[in-house]
């Protein structure tokens, strides 16, 4: 999200006002684990000595630190990345709409497509699985009832053949 990816708070100005407290996950744009919180010294200080979700939890794998911080300077030395990965995500969800399932624009490289029943979710995932596409399929208590779903994550890499193999995997759901 933003210019060059750089997030949802620097694209509305915020990135460097000291009393904003940032809270980012390293999985959906960085393909790492975990997640951070950002801010100034005494914002992560006071986390780190009364926060129980802080201290309970276990620190991150040097593995998945070591993942972020490279992909962070992959994305920095290639802020088109980012406008690619979410061009992929347009496209996706023009499909999917296309297609007549249930989904909405998304605002970063995420394509959420409700489908609804958990069976039929759980059918759409192997459908898709089976065309060679692996989606994340989100069910009750993830989701509220009736609105179980897949979960396209759009890459910058992704090929024609790669679009149109989704393509044919979305269509293929909407079919029945």
């Amino acid at each position: 999200v933003g210019d060059g990816g750089h997030g949802a708070v620097a694209a509305v100005g915020l990135s460097r006002e000291p009393d904003v407290i940032i809270t980012t996950t390293l999985s959906k744009s960085l393909g790492s684990q975990g997640g951070a919180v950002l801010g100034a010294e005494a914002v992560i200080a006071h986390v780190v000595d009364s926060a129980r979700s802080f201290i309970f939890d276990t620190g991150l794998a040097p593995v998945c630190v070591a993942t972020a911080s490279e992909a962070l300077r992959v994305i920095v030395a290639d802020p088109a990345l980012a406008e690619r990965a979410c061009r992929n995500a347009v496209a996706l969800r023009d499909i999917a709409a296309a297609a007549g399932l249930r989904t909405t624009r998304p605002a970063a490289a995420v394509v959420s497509i409700v489908i609804g029943e958990p069976g039929a979710a759980v059918a759409a995932a192997a459908l898709m699985a089976e065309r060679g596409v692996r989606v994340g399929c989100f069910r009750p208590p993830s989701v509220p009832v009736g609105t179980s779903r897949l979960r396209l994550t759009a890459r910058a890499d992704l090929t024609d053949d790669d679009i149109a193999r989704a393509a044919d995997g979305l269509r293929a759901i909407a079919a029945g």
